[in-house]
């Protein structure tokens, strides 16, 4: 999206959780043409988001909001004029931001009069994210909206990859899971990326706690059981 705010997340192939869809999604860019600047707490507020980009870009952030918004459009503008390089602002939790923010990141993409796009904006939060743009109060930043992702579950196989993905990364090359557990993990969790993770992290402790080499159908109801009682 060009300087236009996607509601969304990155390819579905590329799973990895919450941190795969926005900084693992554009960490792979090329660092001589795009500048990465990556927002993962929403909390910080407008003033926050705005001095985040100057700061990475090398500034000092102005103390009145007045003159630390310009500050925010210039700096994104030289680093794209002087230095050649694009800046792709990456927004997570984004459902959580409050309307000042939202107003906040609409006024970044007012320079230049909408003649050209100084950098590129990536929202990425949960289902009700999209619903919220979608409201009359935020009609000028919906208007800015490239494109839309919403990223559906894993199919089964694609659920099992996801979990032997993950136990590769942390050293487990044999098998840890049984069919039938993964299975079950698929099922309940919908091939959802956060609830695979919850479920797998439990089954792994409840059958740790039987003293199992494997992780079983048994193993996977119990974390089912214990997840659904949160």
């Amino acid at each position: 999206m060009h300087r236009r705010a996607g509601d969304g997340s990155s390819h579905r192939r590329s799973r990895s959780g919450k941190d795969g869809r926005g900084a693992g999604g554009v960490g792979g860019s090329d660092a001589s043409r795009y500048t990465v600047i990556y927002l993962g707490n929403p909390t910080v507020g407008a003033r926050g988001l705005y001095s985040s980009i100057v700061s990475t870009l090398g500034g000092i952030p102005r103390f009145h909001r007045a003159s630390l918004i310009p500050q925010a459009q210039d700096a994104l503008a030289i680093e794209e004029h002087e230095r050649g390089r694009r800046v792709v602002l990456v927004l997570d939790e984004a459902h959580l931001l409050d309307a000042e923010q939202l107003e906040g990141l609409r006024l970044l993409t007012n320079a230049d009069m909408d003649s050209h796009a100084p950098f590129a904006c990536l929202l990425v939060g949960q289902p009700t994210l999209r619903r919220r743009i979608r409201l009359g109060a935020f009609a000028a930043l919906d208007q800015r909206v490239a494109l839309r992702y919403a990223m559906t579950g894993m199919e089964a196989a694609e659920t099992a990859d996801y979990v032997g993905h993950h136990l590769r990364i942390a050293g487990r090359s044999d098998t840890l899971f049984s069919d039938d557990a993964l299975a079950l993990i698929h099922q309940v969790s919908r091939g959802l990326p956060r609830a695979v993770n919850n479920l797998a992290v439990q089954s792994l402790v409840a059958a740790f706690a039987e003293s199992k080499a494997i992780v079983d159908e048994s193993s996977a109801r119990a974390a089912v059981t214990e997840v659904t009682a949160e």
